[in-house]
């Protein structure tokens, strides 16, 4: 990497733009389905691989590329894939790692959709899951079976915001021959880079912080090796589930923002995190800043800073739940986070409904839970808000 020693804010700004027709500061669109070939023997020796280039856009565009450098220099990565939504990245990467027949232990605190997709999808191909608090370091070792090959953690959990000790779980991964897999979208590789900690692959859905703006669905793996690159590269061209050019560079320019947006939301989020600690209405606050935060010791370990995802109870339940959301101005009722507007959502009744109550209550998604993504506003006018909408609960 041309950038190794330089700063993570400069790198931002200048990963994976190289030297292209015309010098432009940035990388061009390549909005093309397909590349010409100088000759059969040219088109042949790209298939063949002997030669650099590109053939058709599932395959490869340099748009993609320069993305794909970007956010695996940031990551300090080897090489990095592109894909059209972070469920496209996550299914590549499990069904490149799994065979029939083989075991996946999971985050009981993991996406919906992920949870979804491992039982409704995975489990038709006999791969079986233990689905364990990953926060707990013997958890794991106690679901940790011979036919185990891979751990998958989102760290901090969705919507629970509890923290995994990464380093210790990579060697128990390492101990199985296994691969550890971590989701690290709530992070993003400003406060967290899990492959310094001994982390095989990463996944993002690029929809969030490394986006930053809520115009884009996309998704990224990140590899530390040209094998498991290859692996993957050659799964995610089967499958199809690649990003378009058009979103690449959208992504790759919100890239130069994610240090100075994060700053922001991190300032932001922890006066809002004590805010809501001292609220009358408010049972308990999940922020990696908190010293309440059970996990506080391992977040000061591997995070470089704490985060613009706030996880609450109301007191009053899943009917105190739905008062707030429906009092909120500033706040947008939304799904999804990251974005430079601060977001707002009631989990038992949106994002995880579809897991019914007894499978949240098992995962800690309580029925008053909130998960707030602090935006860049300012910080007086969040609070406010918040404080209007808390005020309408009974």
């Amino acid at each position: 990497m041309k950038n190794k020693n330089q700063n993570f804010e400069t790198k931002c700004v200048h990963a994976g733009i190289k030297e292209y027709e015309f010098g432009p500061v940035v990388p061009p669109i390549y909005q093309t389905s397909t590349f010409k070939f100088k000759s059969t023997s040219h088109g042949a020796s790209l298939f063949k691989g002997e030669e650099e280039g590109y053939i058709y856009t599932r395959m490869g565009n340099p748009t993609i590329e320069a993305m794909e450098d970007a956010v695996a220099e940031l990551e300090g990565g080897y090489k990095a894939l592109g894909c059209g939504s972070g469920m496209a990245a996550i299914h590549t990467c499990l069904v490149s790692l799994l065979n029939h027949g083989e075991h996946l232990i999971c985050s009981k605190a993991v996406y919906g959709p992920t949870n979804t997709l491992i039982k409704n999808v995975l489990s038709k191909f006999n791969i079986e899951t233990t689905f364990v608090t990953t926060s707990k370091i013997e958890d794991i070792k106690n679901a940790v079976r011979p036919n185990t090959r891979v751990i998958y953690i989102e760290t901090p959990g969705n919507p629970t915001l509890e923290i995994a000790d990464l380093g210790e779980t990579a060697k128990i991964a390492k101990s199985i021959n296994a691969k550890l897999v971590v989701d690290n979208t709530f992070m993003s590789p400003a406060l967290q880079q899990p492959l310094t900690l001994g982390v095989d692959i990463v996944v993002h859905s690029m929809t969030k912080f490394l986006n930053g703006h809520a115009d884009v669905v996309a998704g990224i793996i990140v590899v530390k090796d040209k094998e498991t690159y290859t692996l993957f590269r050659k799964t995610l061209n089967q499958l199809g589930g690649v990003i378009d050019p058009f979103n690449a560079f959208l992504v790759h320019r919100g890239l130069k923002t994610l240090s100075i947006r994060i700053e922001k939301q991190c300032k932001n989020s922890m006066q809002i995190a004590e805010y809501l600690e001292n609220h009358t209405k408010v049972e308990w606050v999940r922020y990696p800043s908190l010293k309440s935060h059970p996990e506080y010791e391992i977040g000061l370990k591997q995070h470089k800073g704490h985060g613009a995802m706030i996880s609450f109870e109301l007191k009053g339940g899943f009917n105190a739940g739905e008062t707030m959301m429906n009092h909120v101005e500033l706040c947008q009722l939304a799904v999804s986070l990251g974005g430079v507007e601060t977001l707002i959502q009631h989990p038992a009744s949106m994002t995880h409904l579809s897991m019914g109550k007894d499978a949240r209550k098992e995962a800690g998604i309580t029925d008053g839970l909130v998960r707030l993504s602090v935006g860049i506003e300012n910080v007086d006018d969040i609070i406010a808000d918040i404080d209007h909408a808390l005020s309408k609960i009974i």
